[in-house]
């Protein structure tokens, strides 16, 4: 067992009445609103199989969001290839295990302004409006029923079951995606766009302490990414490293399961108490980050890196209600290790002992860790390629970043490097160029950004033979000449 089971609201006796009219009422809006819908793009043909325009890997918020933006400009040739099992948990109940989302409730973004799509509208209408207005924040399972829901709006097709194990050049037009089913069995999927939708990790992997990975068997920890039994700790010592939202998140559900005693280690000596993510979420920020210069860009981000943020109160007041919960600050590890059965984690505030250690030490951004993004990583341009920072402003891991374009496009810093251009990022490696990071706050600028670049990029490449075609254009829409005045015409 993973999480508790939540305490949710009752949906109204009616609801799915209510959501049945409310989804009448979307197909309504898009249809209205569906100008211009003629098909536009011309396909690439090849004899070695059918090309489709976009290909997108991911199939969670980011990658639904992204092929519908692509629908709202007739882009309609997109495959969606998603590694999970039809019906298998999301990230919101699979690892993700804060009680609401740490966004405000009135939070937009999948549904590209289609009030009708909202989760306000889907809320209200299974809930009722005075559920709204009473509530604080999004439960975590509501964010997941909502995306569900939309999704099937959408009438999207997703392949299910497909990992994308090597995306490569074809030819300078058409990228190769080959991926892997969970029998063994293969496919090469063709496209001349890729779009990446792989959540946050999807440019490099959750990191593991070297230390930690040195001195404890696997069985003896977990990250806050994976899965945990958080039954079999009832009883036990956990040690949780890290002081971020997820970290408290973790030590919580360790908590609400019996966990006889938690200590959370922190490197710092402070808990930050304002968070700037909340500062940055105003409509010029967020629409408008990837166009700064570079190096404002780069001190907006060594300042975030700086700063840092807290977890939210009620993650604070979730762990702090328990009596066992404990907090250390200044407490780096120095050295960890097995003594008896026992974990034992020395740090500079001393020594302690764990039957259960439980890393909420986020993730490393790196490509090369991304077996998927071999041959991405031998071609795209990282910040330290780039950009120089002035003295001062030196910053390690910012420099390891992708460099991105405005539209989340990789950049080539070799010669023959030019067709990652056509593949697109959404993960947290694409903060420092976009400011988008697989979060709900930047999904509908991110999107949009990704879908008009795509629009732009296919409408380039055949504008030459389209100008053709305008000359070439013979539909009449003044079909008769006949005047009243003229009896003989």
């Amino acid at each position: 067992m993973d999480v508790l089971p939540p305490q949710r609201l009752l949906p109204l006796p009616d609801a799915e009445a209510r959501l049945a009219q409310l989804a009448q009422r979307a197909a309504w809006d898009l249809a209205t609103l569906s100008y211009p819908a003629r098909p536009w793009v011309r396909p690439v043909l090849r004899a070695e199989g059918h090309v489709h325009d976009v290909a997108i890997v991911g199939a969670g918020q980011h990658g639904v969001a992204t092929a519908f933006a692509l629908r709202l400009s007739a882009v309609r040739d997109v495959v969606l290839l998603d590694q999970a099992a039809p019906g298998a948990a999301g990230i919101w109940r699979r690892f993700a295990r804060m009680e609401t989302l740490r966004t405000p409730k009135h939070v937009t973004g999948p549904e590209l302004g289609f009030a009708s799509l909202s989760v306000r509208a889907w809320f209200e209408a299974r809930y009722g409006a005075p559920a709204w207005a009473a509530l604080g924040k999004i439960a975590r399972e509501d964010w997941h029923d909502y995306l569900a829901w939309l999704t099937a709006r959408m009438d999207l097709t997703v392949d299910h079951g497909w990992r994308v194990a090597a995306i490569a050049p074809r030819d300078a037009q058409v990228i190769a995606l080959q991926a892997v089913s969970a029998d063994g069995a293969g496919r090469t999927v063709l496209a001349r766009h890729v779009v990446l939708a792989t959540g946050m990790d999807g440019n490099g992997a959750w990191a593991v302490p070297d230390i930690v990975a040195r001195g404890l068997p696997r069985d003896r920890y977990a990250h806050t990414a994976e899965p945990i039994d958080f039954a079999a700790l009832a009883g036990r010592r956990v040690v949780v490293v890290g002081a971020g939202a997820s970290a408290f998140d973790n030590a919580a559900t360790a908590l609400e399961h019996g966990a006889a005693r938690v200590d959370l280690l922190a490197r710092r000596a402070a808990l930050p108490r304002a968070n700037p993510n909340r500062w940055i979420e105003f409509a010029g920020f967020l629409q408008h980050y990837a166009d700064l210069p570079d190096a404002l860009k780069w001190r907006y981000m060594h300042s975030l890196f700086t700063l840092s943020q807290p977890p939210p109160q009620e993650t604070w007041d979730r762990c702090a209600a328990h009596p066992q919960f404990h907090v250390h600050l200044g407490a780096p590890l120095e050295a960890v290790g097995l003594d008896g059965g026992a974990i034992r984690l020395d740090t500079p505030r001393g020594r302690f002992e764990a039957d259960f250690l439980i890393l909420g030490t986020g993730l490393v951004v790196d490509l090369a860790r991304r077996p998927e993004l071999a041959e991405v990583a031998r071609h795209a341009a990282l910040w330290r390629d780039v950009y120089a920072p002035p003295p001062g402003l030196a910053h390690a891991t910012v420099a390891g970043f992708p460099y991105l374009g405005p539209d989340c496009a990789f950049t080539s810093r070799t010669p023959d490097g030019a067709w990652v251009r056509r593949v697109r990022t959404v993960s947290l490696g694409s903060l420092v160029s976009t400011v988008s990071s697989a979060g709900i706050s930047m999904l509908r600028p991110t999107v949009e950004r990704i879908a008009r670049g795509i629009v732009r990029d296919l409408f380039l490449e055949q504008a030459e033979a389209d100008h053709a075609r305008l000359l070439a254009y013979d539909e009449r829409e003044l079909v008769s000449l006949r005047l009243a005045s003229d009896p003989s015409s």
